[in-house]
């Protein structure tokens, strides 16, 4: 999968969260929150937009483990279509390759790293 074709997807889901009733969106929330700290603990330090695009096409059947151990009580809240994408649409915010809401290039990471002249 390509990686502008995930963020369309994690946007979408971050939408269907955004959208859920509202009498539900807490439970939601809290397992949205766990699959973030899940998607920390996988992909460890610095990390890129690809690296969790291609994490993201591995599955995401993991995710229901981390909203039953959440949520154990509310099947509602285990709506993966609305909490994968919500997750990895607030954790791709911390892709070091992200900036201002957009993946940035390669060439911009390279000029940002290059030292200024004085």
């Amino acid at each position: 999968m390509q990686t502008e074709t995930a963020l369309q997807l994690w946007q979408d889901g971050q939408r269907r969260l955004r959208d859920a009733d509202p009498s539900l969106r807490q439970q939601l929330e809290r397992v949205t929150d766990a699959v973030v700290d899940e998607l920390r603990r996988r992909l460890g330090g610095a990390f890129t937009t690809d690296d969790l695009a291609q994490l993201y096409s591995q599955g995401s059947d993991w995710v229901l483990d981390v909203a039953m151990a959440t949520v154990p009580d509310d099947p509602n809240a285990w709506d993966a279509s609305a909490v994968v994408g919500a997750a990895f649409s607030r954790y791709v915010r911390e892709a070091v390759d992200w900036s201002g809401g957009k993946r940035r290039t390669r060439e911009e990471l390279e000029h940002q790293s290059q030292p200024l002249d004085r």
